[in-house]
């Protein structure tokens, strides 16, 4: 077997875009509208500030995928690289795919000179992908992400608290 970890190109679109798909419905249980997938997955390939694609292929066939976007830290005056969209086709699974495209992620950030690190977040409960992460020297930030989706403004002085719970409520 030959194996390849290269930076996507337009012809790997319809295999991000299937593996997007499956990666949130095996993580989340989330069926994602492919109307707003396939130019989401389209748009990172006119624009290199929204990341960049990078694939595991197998006798030529992608096997496994990861997107690199960015963060500035002022704090650090340095890069984050976050890797995003994970994913590796249960064939490929538990094979080594992940770490060597790890692997070759830390070569780029080192490589490029100015990204002090490398991040990503993972489901709580993904237990197993959290020891692969672990084992590859990642730990736990302690951080905890939050964030509003889709975005809603909310006037001074409304609680956006007791809207959201009369809302769920209905």
């Amino acid at each position: 077997m030959n194996e390849q970890i290269r930076r996507a190109t337009l012809a790997d679109i319809p295999t991000l875009v299937s593996f997007n798909a499956a990666m949130a419905f095996e993580t989340e249980g989330k069926v994602l509208d492919e109307a707003k997938l396939v130019p989401g997955v389209q748009a990172v390939f006119g624009d290199t500030a929204k990341g960049s694609y990078l694939v595991v292929c197998w006798d030529g066939q992608v096997v496994g995928q990861c997107l690199l976007t960015t963060e500035w830290s002022d704090w650090r005056n340095g890069w984050f690289w976050w890797i995003q969209s994970v994913y590796v086709a249960p064939p490929a699974r538990r094979q080594g795919v992940f770490k060597r495209l790890y692997f070759q992620v830390q070569q780029l950030a080192i490589a490029a000179g100015n990204v002090i690190g490398l991040r990503l977040y993972v489901e709580r409960e993904n237990s197993r992908a959290q020891a692969t992460y672990a084992s590859l020297g990642m730990t736990d930030e302690h951080y905890t992400v939050m964030g509003q989706c889709p975005l809603r403004v909310y006037e001074i002085g409304e609680s956006s608290v007791s809207s959201e719970s009369s809302e769920r409520s209905h």
